[in-house]
């Protein structure tokens, strides 16, 4: 199974909840425990594991805070 890395810009994010809405597996939240410059609440992922690489987070993302990739074994 591909290994999948997804990482936030937190200082970029304001928190839409996009991503979270739109992941097919549930695993993005905003992060309650952090708070960026601009003072909001950026978006995490709870299991990178679960994470399948299809980019609807980073597709959805109206600032471009999101970024995919696939980790080499």
């Amino acid at each position: 199974m591909a290994k999948f890395k997804v990482e936030f810009n937190i200082d970029k994010c304001k928190g839409c909840e996009l991503c979270v809405s739109f992941c097919p597996k549930k695993i993005i939240v905003l992060d309650q425990t952090i708070t960026n410059a601009k003072g909001y609440h950026p978006a995490s992922i709870t299991d990178m594991d679960a994470c399948i690489g299809c980019s609807t987070c980073a597709t959805m993302c109206p600032d471009w805070c999101i970024n995919i990739w696939k980790e080499e074994a």
